[in-house]
C-alpha cells in the first residue's frame, strides 16, 4: 500500500475511534443522581426495569421517565443513588419480588464491542501512526507535505522572480571577473573540455556581512541562466537524524536531473564547521552527518557533471578542511568592504529610481562613509527617502542623506533630551576643542560635522570625513596627532572654563589604547626600539589571583609606562599650543554651536581661516537627469576565436597509447 494511502486509513481509524468515544460518553445526557427515598418509591411503584450495583453505589434505568428531582428540566430513565450504610431494608428480596434486572454491567456505561476493540488497540495504533509519520518525515527529501508526502526542491528559475545579473552587482569588479569564467563554463562547456579543464566544483564566498555574496550567486545563475537552487544550510538540520543527510541527496539528485545547474548554500558554516573541534560535534551528531554526506555529493562517487556548488559565509576560517580542499571549493573568493569607487558605484546602483536633488554628490558621500558594505549603503539611501518624505520633500537633498549617515553611525538625534546651560556650554567647548584642533594639524582628516545635540550614548560628536580611504598601515606623526586630537576636548574644558568632566573618559581610553600601541606593538618608541612587547598572546590564567604573565620584564614594563606618559605629555603640550593660539576661534565656534546646536563642516573650516561664516547656500534643487548605473570596466562576452593568435599553432594530436605508428 502507497505511503500515503497509509497514513489516510491511520488517520481515519484514529479519527473514528474519537468519534465513537465521544458518543459512548456524551451521546446522552447521563445519570441523574436521586435520592435513596425516591429509589425506594420508584421500586416499590414496580417503575424500575434494571439496577448495577457495586458497594452502596446503585444505578438502574426505568421503565418510565419521571420528572427530575429538585424542579429540574425535563425527565429521565438513567439514575443513579446512594444507599445508606444503617439502611435495614431487605433489598435484594423487594428486587426479586419485583422482577427487577441485575446486573453485572453498568447500563450507563455499556459500549459498543466495536468501540471496547479500539480502546484496546488505541495505544498501539498511535505509536504505529506515529512511527509511520517519523519515518515518512525522515524520507521526505527537503522537505515534506501532509501525511509525509515528498516535497522536492524546485529551482528558482528567471521566470519565478526578477531575474539579477552582473549589472545590479556593483563595487567588487575584481570578484566579478574571478566568476565570469564559471559564466562561461556553463554557457560553453565544450570550449573547456577541449584543453582538457574541468569544471569548478565549488565556488566558496566570504566575506562581512552584507558585502552582497548571496546577490553575487544569482547574478551568476542569471547570467548564465541556468536553474537555480538555492537553500540555506539551517534548513538541513532537524531534531531526527538523518533528516539532513537526506535532504542532501535529494538537492544533489534534483539539480542533476536539470543539470547544468548551480546550487547555492547560505551560511554554509551551520553545517561545515570544522569535525572535533566541539561544539557537539560527535561521531552520530546530525551536523556531522549532513557534512559527511555533502562532502560524498561534491566530491565522491556520484557523478555531478553539470551541477556547481556555491556556498556563502563570513566564518570561513571555522570550516572542516575536508571541505574546502580543492576538488570540493576549488575557488575561494574573498568579498571585502568596499573603495571609494566601489561604494560610489554601489551608490548609483541603489540610486536608480530616487528622486535626487542637485546638491547631492555621491562621491563625497563614497568618500564619507569608510567601512560600509554594500548592505549598509542601501539602507542609507532607503533612510534617506524615508526622512525626506517626512519632510515634505518631493526629491531627496545632501541634508537628509547627511542625516541618515549620521543616524546609521550614531543613532537618532534626541532633541527632547533637556541639557542645562551649564552642561550644553560644556559640550561646545569639548566639541569645539576637537574640531580646532583637528583643523590646525596636517595628517589629520578634515572636520564633517559638530554638533552638541545627543545622539547614542554621546552628549554631542564631532565628525571627521576622511580625505582618502582607510588604508592598511598609518605612520607616527598620524597616530600622534590622531592623541592630540583626541586630547582637545579635555583641554579645551580646562583652558577656557577652568574645569574638567567625565564626558572626556571615551576619549582618553580611546588614546591610551593608541598610544600604548604605538609603544608594545608598533615599534615606535626609542628608548625600547622595533620589539613587540605586546602580551595579549601570552595570557594564561595562574594561581588563585588570576594573574596574567607578560613577555617582559618589569623593568620593561617600567619604561613602557614612562613611553606611554611621554607620548601623553608631547600631545597634552601640542593641543594646548594649537587652542592657545587660536582662542578667539574656538570661542566663535562654541557660540555658535550655543545658538545653533549644530555646524557643517564647511562653515567651520570657513570661520577658521576668515572669521566669519561663508554666505548661504541656494536652496537645491531636483536634479535633471537621473543617476546612470556604473559603467562596466570588464567585458563578460566571450567569442570564439576564430583562428589561432600568433605565435600559437594548434599542435599535432598525439597518437594513442598502446599503438604503435
Amino acid at each position: 500500500m502507497p505511503g500515503g494511502w497509509t497514513g489516510l486509513v491511520l488517520t481515519a481509524l484514529v479519527v473514528f475511534l474519537i468519534s465513537d468515544l465521544l458518543l459512548s460518553f456524551f451521546g446522552n445526557e447521563g445519570a441523574t443522581t436521586i435520592s435513596y427515598t425516591e429509589f425506594n418509591n420508584q421500586l416499590n411503584k414496580g417503575n424500575i426495569t434494571k439496577i448495577y450495583s457495586k458497594g452502596d453505589a446503585i444505578e438502574g434505568t426505568l421503565k418510565s421517565a419521571q420528572p427530575k428531582p429538585d424542579g429540574g428540566k425535563g425527565d429521565y430513565t438513567e439514575f443513579d443513588t446512594q444507599r445508606p450504610s444503617f439502611a435495614g431494608d431487605n433489598l435484594w428480596t423487594t428486587l426479586q419480588q419485583q422482577g427487577v434486572e441485575v446486573t453485572a454491567t453498568s447500563p450507563v456505561q455499556q459500549r459498543s464491542f466495536l468501540t471496547n476493540l479500539l480502546l484496546s488497540l488505541a495505544p498501539m495504533l498511535l505509536l504505529v501512526f506515529v512511527w509511520v509519520l517519523l519515518a515518512r518525515r525522515m524520507s521526505g527529501g527537503l522537505g515534506a507535505g501532509p501525511l509525509g508526502r515528498k516535497a522536492p526542491p524546485k529551482p528558482v528559475t528567471a521566470e519565478q522572480g526578477k531575474r539579477t545579473t552582473f549589472a545590479d552587482v556593483a563595487g567588487i569588479d575584481e570578484v566579478e571577473a574571478e566568476l565570469t569564467e564559471v559564466v562561461d563554463y556553463l554557457k560553453n562547456p565544450e570550449r573547456y573540455r577541449r584543453l582538457g579543464a574541468k569544471m569548478p566544483r565549488g565556488v566558496l564566498l566570504s566575506g562581512p556581512p552584507g558585502t552582497g555574496k548571496t546577490l553575487l550567486a544569482r547574478a551568476v545563475a542569471g547570467e548564465a541562466d541556468v536553474p537555480f537552487f538555492s537553500a540555506s544550510a539551517s534548513e538541513f538540520i532537524e531534531m531526527i537524524v538523518g533528516v539532513g543527510a537526506s535532504r542532501v541527496r535529494e538537492l544533489f539528485a534534483e539539480a542533476r536531473k536539470v543539470a547544468p545547474a548551480i546550487i547555492f548554500i547560505d551560511e554554509i558554516d551551520t553545517i561545515g564547521r570544522q569535525r572535533g573541534a566541539g561544539g557537539g560535534m560527535g561521531g552520530h551528531d546530525e551536523r556531522e552527518q549532513t557534512l559527511n554526506q555533502l562532502l560524498v555529493e561534491m566530491d565522491g562517487f556520484t557523478n555531478n557533471e553539470g551541477v556547481i556548488v556555491m556556498a556563502a559565509t563570513n566564518r570561513d576560517d571555522i570550516l572542516d578542511n575536508a571541505l574546502t580542499r580543492p576538488g570540493r571549493f576549488d575557488r575561494r573568493v574573498y568579498i571585502g568592504l568596499p573603495d571609494i569607487r566601489g561604494r560610489e558605484a554601489i551608490l548609483r546602483v541603489h540610486a536608480r529610481g530616487k528622486p535626487l536633488a542637485d546638491d547631492v554628490d555621491l562621491n563625497s558621500i563614497a568618500r564619507g562613509t569608510p567601512g560600509f558594505s554594500g548592505a549598509d549603503l542601501e539602507n542609507l539611501l532607503n533612510e534617506a527617502a524615508l526622512m525626506a518624505v517626512t519632510n515634505g520633500r518631493r526629491f531627496i537633498t545632501s541634508y537628509e542623506i547627511e542625516e541618515a549617515i549620521r543616524k546609521v553611525q550614531m543613532g537618532p538625534e534626541k532633541k527632547s533630551k533637556v541639557m542645562s546651560e551649564r552642561a550644553r556650554k560644556l559640550t561646545a567647548y569639548h566639541e569645539g576643542g576637537h574640531a580646532v584642533v583637528s583643523e590646525f594639524l596636517e595628517h589629520t582628516d578634515p572636520v564633517h560635522y559638530i554638533t552638541i545635540i545627543p545622539r547614542g550614548p554621546s552628549g554631542g560628536a564631532t565628525y571627521f570625513r576622511p580625505k582618502e580611504d582607510l588604508e592598511n598601515f598609518h605612520s607616527y606623526s598620524e597616530l600622534f596627532e590622531n592623541i592630540v586630537v583626541s586630547l582637545g576636548g579635555r583641554v579645551s574644558e580646562r583652558l577656557f572654563l577652568d574645569d574638567i568632566s567625565t564626558g572626556a573618559s571615551g576619549d582618553i581610553q580611546q588614546a591610551t589604547h593608541l598610544a600604548r600601541a604605538m609603544v608594545t606593538q608598533f615599534g615606535m618608541s626609542e628608548r625600547l626600539g622595533p620589539i613587540s612587547y605586546d602580551s595579549s598572546g601570552h595570557s594564561i590564567f595562574i594561581g588563585r589571583d588570576f594573574g596574567m604573565t607578560k613577555s617582559y620584564s618589569e623593568e620593561t614594563a617600567a619604561i613602557i609606562d614612562e613611553e606611554v606618559k611621554r607620548i601623553f605629555d608631547e600631545a597634552n603640550a601640542a593641543c594646548e599650543r594649537i587652542l592657545t593660539e587660536h582662542a578667539d576661534t574656538l570661542r566663535g565656534v562654541a557660540e555658535y554651536l550655543l545658538k545653533n546646536e549644530s555646524m557643517d563642516g564647511e562653515e567651520f573650516s570657513y570661520f577658521c581661516h576668515h572669521g566669519a561664516l561663508p554666505p548661504k547656500k541656494a536652496e537645491p534643487k531636483m536634479r535633471d537627469a537621473t543617476i546612470e548605473p556604473p559603467a562596466r570596466r570588464i567585458s563578460y562576452t566571450f567569442d570564439e576565436p576564430q583562428t589561432p593568435p600568433p605565435g600559437d599553432t594548434a599542435p599535432e594530436p598525439r597518437p594513442e597509447e598502446g599503438k604503435g605508428e
